[in-house]
């Protein structure tokens, strides 16, 4: 056994040469077992087990600085760094991060979960290094799908001028979460199909100097090329070919499936998940814009790199057609795109992750919304009850979204709700509009989808749905926060409390006008929401309740960053159970 015997990158450089195979194997075992049971990034680890190993050889980490983008690539590193542990023994596997995390190690230089950054960021150290006097190396290692990414190129761009010692690693594995999307992709191919030999060389038409490695998953053949440049005095591109979930067949016959997941048979690679029951939202998506591209040939559906959020595999997808776009990893542009779209009187529906639109904040603000064109988003995993690593938290959206003038922002409360709100949104012609999928588990109420009297007027989701009446408190639960709303209101009725429930259906905000009825026919108000506290639905409320003193409690998550927290947990130390708004509301009354 190796794993357990690494303290330190100094404990790999010490491992005879002839005995990096047998590492590399081990790293490997130990990665599929985890990744089985456990979750995670396979393909982009497995891939990158010999790279890493190399790095650590000829490097001193950490006086010379490792940048890995997107923490996809990191688990290796962290297996060489004395985190062996949080991937051999399963007692451990949650105290480690699956990203980039300094407070583990000083190994790892910045909290990383979003992509295309690390050429940036290793830029920094390397003009912070020069400013202060320093002598070290400092290597970024970035995967080829996250050169899309605008920051890549920025960083890219302004490498050449540093002057200095800077490494970027480029590994090339030919694929993004799904297969790349883009122009420079064919200077890849080429320097690929060309042993790097390619003039059609984009490093090299920024400035850069280049080498070209092959076999990427040859240890010693990398270890060479990175020994040669290894104190350089000036930016050099290292680009390095891999194969994506090299070492286990499943993961290289399927890499997109094998990109991230989890509970899988480790020598089949079969699922080990659950299989049947209701459809998520997933699935419900992919069946709507489907029957809308069918009816409609104007509809285009944009992905920027995560297609899989709206259910479409990639024969959906070839399925599709000219109907169906990726931009790789391009928030800003998928935005831009879908503007302009809009505007030659095309219909497209971005779907996307919300911890990944803030990157295009500029484009929604700017490219969007200020000219008004009618595009639909599809913001994905929008609750403290979805992702919950620090780098992908789902909470910020409504105080992000709802402050952009002109953006209609929806937040469903069920299944029927969400669908009848697509629908609308693409035939609404009045402007962008958002929509919060649920991101709580799939909940049906039929009686949120619009009734007949509903269906005729054309704005019927931005008027809030009243499902109780009372005099007592108003409870109102916004999207999938709403079920909780609803249990709370049926325990205050048992007490003998009037209630009000409300679906705001609207998370940019209720009518001052209806705000202000509840306000003055009601001696309390509560809100109730799964994002953050702070800027949230909840203090619009509260703002617009003020002038008529009645008094108002928000429940929410407050502003922080908050990783690998247990769901449940944090919505109770919060107030977020039916139990906590009951307790709220009471407290108001007394």
């Amino acid at each position: 056994m190796y794993l357990e015997k690494i303290e330190s990158p100094a404990d790999v450089r010490a491992i005879p040469v002839d005995e990096l195979p047998a590492l590399a194997a081990e790293i490997r075992g130990a990665l599929i077992d985890k990744l089985a049971a456990h979750g995670g990034h396979v393909g982009p680890n497995l891939g990158m087990v010999e790279t890493t190993i190399a790095l650590h050889r000829v490097f001193d980490s950490p006086t010379d600085k490792l940048v890995f983008d997107v923490s996809h690539q990191t688990y290796v590193h962290k297996m060489l760094t004395g985190r062996a542990y949080g991937f051999t023994d399963p007692e451990r596997y949650d105290e480690v991060s699956g990203y980039s995390e300094p407070s583990e190690s000083e190994h790892d230089h910045f909290v990383i979960g979003h992509t295309s950054t690390s050429v940036s960021l290793a830029c920094g150290l390397a003009k912070g290094r020069d400013l202060v006097g320093d002598d070290y190396n400092v290597v970024a290692v970035i995967g080829d799908g996250s050169l899309s990414g605008g920051e890549a190129f920025e960083g890219l761009d302004w490498a050449a001028e540093l002057g200095s010692n800077l490494i970027v690693i480029v590994n090339d594995n030919e694929m993004s979460i799904a297969e790349n999307h883009g122009g420079l992709y064919a200077s890849l191919a080429e320097l690929r199909a060309t042993d790097g030999m390619s003039p059609n060389n984009y490093f090299r038409s920024l400035g850069l100097y280049y080498r070209y490695v092959e076999d990427g998953n040859d240890e010693q053949a990398v270890e060479a090329a990175l020994a040669e440049v290894r104190g350089i005095d000036h930016p050099v591109v290292v680009h390095i070919h891999t194969e994506k979930g090299h070492g286990f067949a499943p993961a290289v016959e399927q890499k997109e499936r094998f990109h991230w997941g989890g509970w899988f048979d480790k020598k089949t690679g079969e699922s080990l998940l659950p299989a049947g029951g209701e459809p998520g939202y997933e699935e419900l998506t992919y069946q709507a814009l489907s029957a809308a591209m069918e009816a409609d040939p104007r509809v285009v559906v944009i992905s920027s790199a995560t297609p899989g959020v709206m259910g479409f595999s990639p024969e959906r997808r070839a399925a599709a057609g000219k109907q169906f776009v990726d931009v790789g990893i391009a928030e800003e542009h998928a935005v831009a795109l879908a503007s302009g779209i809009a505007a030659a009187g095309g219909v497209p529906v971005y779907g996307f992750y919300g911890t990944f639109i803030q990157r295009g904040f500029d484009q929604l603000m700017q490219d969007l919304c200020v000219n008004g064109n009618p595009a639909v988003l599809l913001s994905f995993c929008d609750s403290a009850r979805s992702m919950n690593d620090v780098t992908h938290l789902g909470i910020f959206d409504v105080p992000e979204l709802s402050a952009i003038p002109g953006l209609t922002y929806l937040a469903p409360t069920c299944k029927e709700e969400y669908l009848a709100m697509l629908q609308w949104a693409i035939a609404w012609q009045e402007g962008p509009v958002a929509i919060r999928v649920p991101a709580a588990g799939v909940v049906s109420r039929e009686a949120a989808a619009p009734s007949d009297g509903e269906s005729d007027d054309a704005a019927w989701p931005l008027m809030p749905e009243v499902v109780a009446t009372g005099d007592d408190v108003a409870i109102i639960g916004l999207g999938c926060a709403f079920p909780i709303a609803q249990d709370a209101a049926t325990m205050l009725e048992a007490d003998g409390m009037d209630v009000t429930l409300v679906n705001p259906r609207v998370a940019s905000g209720l009518d001052d006008a209806f705000v202000a009825e509840l306000a003055r026919t009601h001696k309390a108000v509560v809100t109730v929401e799964d994002g953050q506290l702070e800027g949230g639905f909840g203090e619009k409320v509260a703002r617009q309740a003020g002038p008529f003193g009645t008094r108002v409690r928000c429940l929410g998550i407050p502003r922080g960053y908050y990783d690998r927290y247990d769901p449940a947990e944090l919505m109770a130390s919060c107030g977020l159970t039916p139990e906590g708004v009951t307790a709220a509301a009471k407290e108001l009354l007394a």
